[in-house]
């Protein structure tokens, strides 16, 4: 049987990113770049006031103790016209420097009169000017290729003029989830049945990603609806299922998939939860077959689903990170198979990052993810760890809801 390392990497080696795709600006948060981007031109385009004050010639007016003030620039209303030696102007925030001006005396430092200023304190030369191209100059390289866009990105690509630009498309996911005993939300349960709840918790999670999801509502155990359901997800970038991959008598997710020609690259693999997992691709379009039970759902999702979108988006680094965090209470000594534990991360000043493992690990309930911000790896045959031990997490989002 494979491990878990063994069978990531399989995952990540028959996954391509998606082709990249132009989009306009507004619409690329949170996807990622595809090439480097570069500045249309200088940022500031030239220099600038970086306080409300007066402008003059530093050099020019030394050992003046009073200045004339001849007119004023605005942001959008530039001074016309280059200013005498002698004289100052009154300038606002992000106005232009016009020719013949090089410091700026914040307003708090000159004492005012109907059309004069004088200095109230010393000043230097250059003081509380912004320099043209210092933040960047033209056809500097802003941001690079594999960089998610973020607000900050955004922001300030939008500053250098950028309109377009070339990403990776947001993968789109097929879910498909499978059972006779399964209901619709909405739908009260009768004796023997369950609400579906998988696909909202996987859709939920692969939407947190970045995915775009497509659900394909509940199959039951029988080819021809299995086969029916399949067929509206094989446009999708992933096709995903939950259920009907172990090896009962009516998991038949395998041979409905094998009618449209699926190629098994692997299935089973030495963890806890989540054995049963499917993985092949339909021509190019990779499969994943996800355990029925929740926790098991959730954590396959968490460990295979999640990084294979991520490298259909482009991420160079598709693997959830890893965070460095001391244990609340001990763990047991590890098993025959690779166990994912579920649990809570908080921050305290004093000891930084601490995990709690959910007290509800069982891969059938649901609460076993309540609150969840972190799985912990625990290999196989491990031996057992003390509370306060420092271990090292796969993030899912930091305290507080932070991504």
């Amino acid at each position: 049987m494979l491990t878990y390392a063994e069978a990531i990497k399989l995952v990540l080696t028959h996954i391509s990113p998606l082709p990249p795709v132009e989009k306009h600006l507004d619409t690329a948060c949170g996807l990622v770049l595809a090439e480097d981007v570069h500045a249309r031109w200088a940022q500031p385009p030239a220099d600038n006031s970086a306080m409300d004050g007066f402008a003059f010639n530093f050099a020019a007016c030394a050992g003046l103790e009073t200045l004339p003030v001849v007119g004023q620039s605005y942001a959008g209303h530039p001074f016309d016209g280059p200013v005498p030696e002698g004289v100052a102007i009154r300038i606002m925030t992000g106005a232009p420097l016009p020719e013949g001006v090089d410091t700026v005396v914040p307003l708090e430092d000159v004492v005012e009169g109907p059309a004069t200023i004088q200095l109230s304190r010393p000043c230097h030369p250059a003081q509380h000017v912004r320099v043209a191209g210092e933040e960047f100059a033209q056809g500097e390289k802003l941001i690079s290729a594999g960089t998610c866009l973020h607000a900050g990105e955004i922001g300030l690509l939008a500053a250098a003029g950028i309109v377009q630009v070339r990403v990776y498309p947001a993968p789109r996911v097929a879910v498909l989830s499978t059972g006779d005993e399964l209901v619709e939300l909405g739908q009260p349960p009768k004796a023997g049945q369950i609400v579906n709840s998988n696909l909202h918790l996987l859709s939920a999670r692969l939407r947190e990603a970045g995915a775009e999801v497509i659900p394909l509502g509940i199959a039951k155990d029988n080819a021809g609806d299995l086969e029916q359901r399949l067929t509206s997800g094989l446009q999708a970038d992933l096709l995903l299922t939950s259920g009907g991959v172990s090896m009962g008598d009516r998991d038949h997710v395998q041979e409905a998939l094998e009618g449209f020609g699926f190629e098994r690259i692997f299935w089973k693999v030495a963890i806890k939860p989540g054995k049963p997992v499917l993985f092949g691709k339909i021509g190019r379009l990779p499969v994943l077959g996800l355990p029925g039970n929740p926790a098991a759902s959730a954590a396959t999702c968490e460990i295979f689903a999640l990084p294979a979108v991520r490298k259909l988006g482009g991420q160079p680094q598709p693997l959830a990170p890893t965070l460095s965090a001391r244990l609340a209470t001990g763990i047991e000594a590890g098993g025959s198979r690779q166990v994912f534990l579920w649990g809570r991360l908080h921050f305290d000043a004093s000891a930084g990052y601490i995990f709690t493992p959910s007290d509800r690990q069982s891969s059938g309930q649901m609460r076993a993810m309540l609150h969840s911000g972190a799985l912990l790896p625990l290999a196989a045959q491990a031996a057992a760890i003390e509370v306060g031990a420092q271990v090292q997490v796969l993030l899912m989002r930091l305290p507080g809801g932070a991504v």
